[in-house]
């Protein structure tokens, strides 16, 4: 996957967010930690969605991880208003990255350069340049 230099990987799973600057060129990225934003879930909108009646028998829906990846976007969005992002590459868990499409701001749209459906949230940095590298 290209990750141009000096663009922005978010980082989110239903636990975690963290967002990353590549200070490295664009097949040879170098990933720096920026901030691990603490978010606050109050949007619980998905909980409509997942109330049908075989996700309720397996209770495979967690509402406070869908809450967190639809914060983690409004943190994102806001972000993307405010001009912090050119490029912007968001890297998230299946189930996280479909609840954020949801909620993303056409400002957020427009600098987004990629999205990668993986599950690497909490890994470490060396570990995520070579799943971004490979990708």
């Amino acid at each position: 996957m290209k990750v141009p230099h000096k663009a922005h990987v978010a980082l989110v799973d239903g636990q975690n967010f963290r967002l990353l600057h590549n200070e490295g060129q664009i097949f040879e990225p170098k990933l720096v930690l920026v901030e691990e934003p603490s978010l606050e879930a109050t949007n619980y909108s998905a909980g409509v969605r997942h109330q049908d009646e075989p996700g309720m028998r397996k209770t495979e829906t967690d509402f406070e991880e869908l809450a967190h990846a639809a914060a983690a976007a409004e943190w994102l969005n806001q972000a993307a208003i405010k001009g912090m992002f050119d490029k912007l590459i968001i890297v998230a868990d299946p189930k996280s990255l479909g609840e954020m499409r949801r909620h993303y701001h056409k400002q957020l749209q427009a600098c987004l350069e990629a999205e990668l459906d993986k599950a690497i949230a909490a890994e470490p940095l060396d570990r995520l340049e070579q799943v971004l590298k490979s990708a």
